[in-house]
């Protein structure tokens, strides 16, 4: 068996002899790397098959990087790649020397006969890269550890943003051309010109999407109102119509209510049964069956709660990175803003800073990720004392202005029969029970709108106004001792509103 080689030196101070063998060197693959560059110079399907899984810094020599970046610069140009071409691209650009010159090119279409394997060489050469990355990332965790002036909350938050864009196989650039952005910007508009329906992650409320497109990637919403409003119902109502119907990921984290709870208030919507008649277990027959029934397609949502109590932004980042890795989530609902912690104590400062950098850090949580955050929030009590109609607006978000500033869209929820108010202030005067308004107060990529729903009090959920049949309808359902009820008044019995026979069961109609 032969004898691998190894290189001797002799220090000249001391005489000592260093064997080179010992020593460490960076993952790589030059031989790989030579034969990926040579198949995609001879074989245009090993272009197509290559050209999305490798860029240049996934090589190791800086010689192979200029290539592919040529090869890669061909390709979204849609010019031929082949020697010449790639020599002239180099030549154009001044990098065909640094690439070795056209004989190093002709070497390296003579060391591979096709593009067979291209694509297992190519994530070797991946392989190799990540490997390189998480060296680096070690290091300068490692450097950053030693610091004392640093925060630690802030270096694990970091260390692990990193090592999620190792996972995703995404490490970030530091800027990107004026001409790859608008061809990506280009290529989206085409996307979304030609498939049906919305380019986000639809609400379930028609008139919401025409608004919004659905709820669009990287984009913060806040959702503002103040308590018993029926933000939570909202939000569920939202997470049940994309993860139910349209079995699309969802993570919701609660920070008020359990697990168990929000999954009940759930079974409620989707089964017709009162909340009341689920939280006591006084079912009639038919009705356990109906709830058997009916629960089968919750159970199969791709619905993740996490009820863990004030949750930091930081873990919060973590859980959510997790959750996209793991199980591909595309929207994500926090239930709510003021609850969450910055994580960090002593650079929190006052409430007011701490709200700052948690809804900041949502925003990016937002971006980094390419999906949508929706962030519940409460409104100050100026909402109280105001006269005439209590409709919200901007300057009732409370203990920050950063809120509306990171937002891409700021809503509010409003209620009149909330505050005993019976009627729309609108020309026609509409009855306003079991109705409410979603107010879209800012949107930064689009129009502003009022859009009035149907809220289904005993059942915590929303709907489509277009389903809503009598102002009255509701006002049997809902439980005599709920605190809304109290405030409304001197409305009608919903059995002559429909001219129904006095009935026991009519309470227990589920809508």
């Amino acid at each position: 068996m032969e004898k691998s080689k190894s290189i001797d030196l002799k220090v000249p101070q001391s005489g000592t002899v260093i064997n080179l063998k010992q020593g460490k060197l960076p993952p790589q693959a030059l031989d790989l790397e030579e034969a990926v560059l040579g198949a995609m110079l001879i074989d245009k399907k090993g272009v197509d098959e290559v050209i999305d899984l490798l860029q240049p810094e996934a090589f190791y020599k800086t010689a192979h990087q200029y290539i592919f970046e040529s090869i890669f610069n061909l390709f979204q140009n849609s010019q031929p790649i082949d020697l010449l071409t790639v020599s002239a691209d180099l030549r154009k650009k001044g990098k065909l020397d640094v690439a070795g010159g056209d004989f190093y090119l002709i070497q390296l279409t003579q060391k591979i006969a096709s593009s067979a394997h291209i694509e297992f060489h190519a994530r070797i050469i991946l392989q190799k890269y990540i490997q390189r990355s998480l060296i680096r990332i070690s290091n300068e965790i490692i450097e950053s550890s030693y610091k004392e002036s640093i925060d630690v909350f802030d270096l694990l938050d970091e260390a692990e943003s990193k090592l999620y864009d190792v996972t995703q196989g995404n490490i970030k650039r530091s800027s990107d051309t004026a001409q790859n952005l608008v061809m990506l910007a280009k290529k989206k508009i085409e996307e979304i010109a030609n498939q049906e329906g919305l380019s986000g992650v639809s609400t379930g409320f028609q008139k919401l999407d025409d608004l919004t497109s659905g709820w669009q990637p990287s984009d913060l919403i806040i959702i503002a109102a103040r308590p018993g409003m029926g933000k939570t119902a909202l939000t569920l109502s939202m997470a049940r119509n994309i993860a139910v119907t349209k079995q699309i990921p969802v993570a919701f984290f609660s920070l008020e209510m359990s697990s168990v709870q929000l999954i009940t208030r759930l079974i409620s919507a989707e089964t017709g049964l009162s909340s009341e008649k689920l939280r006591t277990g006084k079912l009639a027959d038919h009705e356990w069956k109906q709830l058997n029934v009916k629960v089968g397609d919750l159970e199969k949502a791709p619905l993740f709660i996490d009820d863990t109590p004030a949750l930091s932004i930081f873990d919060l980042r973590a859980k959510a990175r997790r959750l996209a890795s793991q199980h591909g989530i595309k929207l994500i609902v926090v239930d709510y803003l003021q609850l969450m912690t910055a994580g960090s104590s002593n650079k929190a400062g006052n409430r007011e800073q701490e709200i700052s950098t948690i809804s900041r850090n949502l925003k990016s949580l937002a971006k980094e990720l390419e999906i949508p955050v929706i962030a519940l929030s409460q409104l100050s009590r100026a909402v109280e004392t105001r006269g005439g109609t209590k409709r919200p607006q901007l300057s009732d978000l409370r203990e920050s202005g950063a809120i509306e500033q990171d937002a891409d869209i700021v809503s509010f929820i409003y209620r009149p029969e909330y505050y005993g108010i019976e009627e729309w202030d609108d020309e026609d005067h509409t009855p306003s029970a079991g109705q409410a308004e979603f107010i879209v107060a800012k949107h930064r990529n689009g129009g502003l709108d009022n859009i009035r729903m149907k809220f289904v009090g005993n059942l915590g959920k929303f709907e489509d106004l277009e389903n809503f049949d009598s102002p009255f309808e509701f006002q049997s359902k809902m439980n005599p001792g709920d605190q809304d009820l109290n405030k409304i008044t001197n409305l009608p019995n919903p059995n002559d509103a429909f001219d129904l026979p006095p009935s026991e069961d009519n309470d227990d109609i589920p809508f």
